[in-house]
This record gives structure tokens, sequence and C-alpha cells, in this order.
């Protein structure tokens, strides 16, 4: 559907001034990341108005730039898709952290051919082929109703040098090395679905606990996801007790997420590792905190919203990056929001990971589509890195997703579940892992050379009618 979704959004920026094209984009955004981003609603109207108009927004300079490039005599559908992968790429770095969730690339993390141009250049790169194929089949539909088969050919070809490129990046998709084998298990404990207001972990540890009672064997991860527990086991001993238990029961790792402290009253978001031999290993520290979720930017100017009551202090973030080994193999953690961002996983890679675990807690959103949406980010995480990702999830989905981004063990929203089995862990980099966001990097030469062909192009034309008209005179 996404490959032809933005064909009238296209049209309604052919021959629009800049103004009107921002418009036609602002109205189009509000209404896509409307329906996309809908579970924000359960933070209020003051959470899901300024997210939907700050993403709104980027689709309105997109068209005006766009546009403006057109009235210039410069249009070209690879034009168009580099000005919507340069904003893209903004968005998710700015304002406040940036939010790459919604990213359009994403809406084809079913397709292994998606998968694996993401593999070679990352979700924008899937972003530009989607954006490119919807400019050259508008494109084709102009031309073939004005019946022109010069540009009717010209969009087709386009559209099959496109196709030509995906099917030659999914039959030479790189191909990573195994290294191993992780027993594991994911440990879902919660199957109340409550308000916000009403959220407690208390019975959330004990919940996980006697899930863990259930395992039987011999594990190497056995992984308690976001919120599971009420307290830090490192101050309460009862808990670390019967998290030591666990690994000596199992001769197993176990990762837990717990709130740690920071210093200065604050608090951080945080994994620890625990040995089989009961030893903590290490304490990785969320590092891209959810604004308005985890922190309030500008608390004192905003105190006036009552809604922001909800988030009662500010977490503090982490500052690096820690690999755990578990059975002699390295794994790297990001906790929650962090999978949306896909420089955070590549750096885990490159640093030697040869799996990743994503810990998380989306029960504040209940049973709407952000669990979905969340796996989804999982999905491209391990196809751009080609290692695989165990999605721990307190109320669901949880799963586990191989190397090449294929999904299975998922549990339902709000159940109690364990989901275990073993994964391969992989090393080698991906294209992706090796060069990084290289399609924004040729975007943005691309939109600086187009930019600079119309200012040249435009004093040439200046200079000629100034000499033209000194003839005359």
């Amino acid at each position: 559907m996404v490959l032809v979704a933005l064909v009238p959004l296209l049209w309604t920026w052919r021959d629009a001034i800049p103004r009107h094209a921002a418009l036609y984009g602002l109205v189009f955004g509000i209404g896509c990341y409307g329906v996309v981003l809908e579970w924000i609603r359960y933070f209020g109207v003051v959470a899901i108005v300024p997210l939907v108009a700050v993403m709104a927004i980027a689709l309105a300079i997109i068209g005006a730039l766009v546009s403006e490039l057109a009235r210039r005599g410069i249009a070209s559908p690879l034009l168009t898709a580099a000005v919507w992968v340069i904003l893209e790429s903004l968005r998710g770095r700015a304002p406040l952290g940036g939010f790459p969730w919604a990213d359009l690339g994403m809406s084809l993390h079913n397709l292994a051919p998606a998968r694996a141009l993401a593999s070679l250049g990352g979700t924008l790169l899937v972003t530009f082929v989607i954006v490119a194929i919807n400019g050259f089949a508008l494109d084709a539909i102009v031309a073939a109703r004005a019946h022109e088969m010069r540009a009717t050919g010209t969009a087709a070809l386009g559209l099959v040098v496109i196709l030509v490129c995906v099917v030659v990046a999914d039959v030479a998709r790189f191909e990573p090395t195994p290294t191993g084998r992780l027993r594991f298990a994911l440990l879902q404990g919660d199957d109340k679905e409550l308000p916000l207001a009403e959220q407690t972990n208390q019975p959330l540890t004990d919940a996980h606990l006697a899930l863990a009672d259930q395992l039987d064997g011999n594990y190497d991860l056995v992984v308690f996801p976001e919120s599971a527990l009420d307290t830090d086991p490192q101050i309460d001993p009862t808990l670390e007790a019967a998290i030591t238990d666990i690994a000596a029961t199992h001769d197993t790792s176990v990762l837990v997420n717990a709130r740690t402290p920071a210093g200065h009253g604050q608090q951080y978001n945080s994994n620890l590792l625990y040995q089989p031999d009961g030893t903590l290993q290490g304490i990785y520290s969320k590092q891209h905190l959810v604004p308005f979720g985890e922190y309030v930017p500008w608390r004192g100017a905003l105190g006036f919203i009552g809604e922001l009551r909800q988030i009662p202090y500010d977490f503090a973030a982490g500052d690096e990056r820690v690999l755990f080994e578990v059975a002699g193999h390295k794994v790297g953690s990001v906790i929650c929001f962090e999978s949306a961002f896909a420089p955070l996983v590549r750096d885990y890679v490159r640093d030697g990971a040869e799996a990743i675990v994503v810990s998380t807690s989306n029960r504040s959103y209940r049973r709407s589509g952000n669990s979905e949406q969340h796996l989804a980010l999982s999905q491209m995480r391990a196809a751009e890195t080609a290692r695989p990702v165990l999605q721990a999830s307190v109320s669901g989905i949880s799963g586990v997703i191989d190397a090449d981004g294929t999904v299975h063990g998922t549990t339902g929203l709000f159940e109690q579940a364990i989901v275990q089995g073993h994964i391969t862990t992989m090393t080698g980099e991906t294209p992706y892992v090796r060069f990084g966001d290289w399609i924004v990097v040729l975007s943005v030469l691309g939109v600086l050379g187009a930019t600079v062909f119309v200012i040249v192009r435009s004093r040439r034309e200046r200079d000629r009618d100034t000499g033209v008209t000194s003839s005359t005179a």
C-alpha cells in the first residue's frame, strides 16, 4: 500500500507554489501521523498534539523545498526522495534527541527485500526507495494521460531500475557468520491492563519471579523486561537473592531492569546483568530518554500543564554503551525507545555485539498499535545489522527476531508467558554497519548540487537578460 500511498500527496505538490505545497504536506502529515501515533493519546492532548505537529511540519518542509526546486526547473522523483530522506534523518536527531519512530521505511518491515535494502543502507534507504517508486509511478500516470510516450518511458525505466536494484540487493544480501548458540528465556508477567495512573511495579516483581520458577533446565540468558522489578536489587537484598538463586539454579546469566542511583537525587533506567555465580557483571543505563515520558524538558516553564504531573521526576541519561558477556558471547542491550535509533544499535555491533536484547515496557499504551510498531523497529534493527534480536516486553509483544529480520515466538498483549528457545549469535559487518547512513550523505550532496545548479543557472539567465537590455539601449 505504501508503494502507492504517497501518489496523491506528490500529485498535490506538482505545480504548487511552495506555501501551498507546505500546507498540503502539513495536512497529509496530520492525518497520517495522527493515525500512526494515536497511542500517544494515553498521555493526553499535551503529548499527541505537539508530537504530531512536529512530524507534520517535517512533511510541510519537504513539500515546500520540492516545490521551490520544481519552480526553478529541477524536479525528479529521485530529488524528492532525497529531500524526504534528509528531513526524516533530521527528525530522527532533533528536537529533543529526535523521534525516528515512524520513519517511512519502517512500513515495509515484513518484506524480505525491504529488509535486504536495510542491511545495505539502513531504514532510510528503504524510505528513499519508497518515495522514488511513488514519484516514478505518478510521473508514469501523468505522462500516460497526456499521451507523452517519451516521458512515460522514462518513468517506467525509473521504476524498472529501482526494481532491479531491489532484487540485486535481496539476492546479494550480506550473510553473517555464525559464532554459536544461546539458550534464552524471556519472561512476560503483566496480565493486567491498567490505566497509567493505577500502574505499579509491586505485583509485577512477584509475577515475573513466579514465571522464573517455571523454568526447567539450564539457560544461557534469562531476561526480566523493563519495569518488571519494583526496586533496585543492589539495595534490596531479598530481591537480589531471588535473582542470584535463578542464576545459580539454571546456570544462567540474568538480565534485569531497575531504577539505579545517578546522583543529585536522580535515577537511571538501567539494565543489570547477573552472572551464573551471582556476581553483577555490569550495568547499562538508558541514553535516549523519552521526552515527556521519562523526563520533562523545561519543567519549570511548563509546570502549569496538569498532565505533566504524570511524570513526577526526571531520569538521568546514561552516557556510554555497555557490552555484556553471556556464555562467551558479546550481547548488547537497549531499553524501550532506544530500539528506534538505528545508529545506537549499529554502534553496538561495531563494538562487537553478536546479539541484541531489547528490554521494554509498553503497558502504558495498552492495546494500541504501539507494541506492534515496536516489534517492527526491532525487525529492522536486526535486518540492518544481521544480528538476532530478543525483545522482552513486560506486557507484550515479546518475540524473537532472526538476523534476517524474521519474527517468531511472539506473545499476545497482557498475557503471562515465557518465550524460550535458541538464537544463533553472529559476527560480520553488513554494508549498513560498515558505512552507516550513506544514503543521507548522497541525498545531501544531490540536493546541494541541484541547489547550486539552480543558483548558477539563474545568475546566467539574469546576466544574459541584462546583456540583452544593455545592447538594445
